[in-house]
């Protein structure tokens, strides 16, 4: 009656990997907003922000929040260019073009936050 795609194919582990990157960035994001928007000391000033990056904690947060975020976009987006019938060169050109702007933008997202210079106390 059906026929069933072989698992390597089938793009479940994509489509597990997309949940849980989903779920974790929920809580990194509920996270964001109490620190950035409900908490009264958070302030948005150069000052304040270069602040809390002194913190190695908040540039793991920051790194992670990335990272994951960069992998659940172009997760998703490689997911609704998988659902059409692309011949084999189309498709190795879309996901090329997705592995090139994810590296691209991952490493200036990098660059940023490493940017950010320690303070001597």
């Amino acid at each position: 009656m059906f026929k069933l795609q072989s698992t390597k194919n089938s793009g479940a582990n994509s489509w597990i990997m997309q949940r849980i990157s989903g779920i974790a960035l929920v809580v990194l994001m509920i996270g964001h907003y109490i620190l950035m928007h409900y908490h009264p000391d958070s302030g948005h000033t150069y000052d304040a922000v270069l602040g809390r990056m002194q913190y190695s904690w908040y540039r793991i947060i920051d790194l992670t929040f990335l990272s994951l975020g960069m992998y659940h976009g172009l997760n998703g987006i490689w997911g609704i260019f998988r659902d059409y019938n692309m011949k084999p060169w189309l498709k190795i050109s879309v996901i090329s073009a997705l592995v090139i702007f994810g590296i691209a933008f991952t490493v200036w997202g990098y660059s940023i936050i490493f940017s950010i210079p320690y303070l001597k106390s």
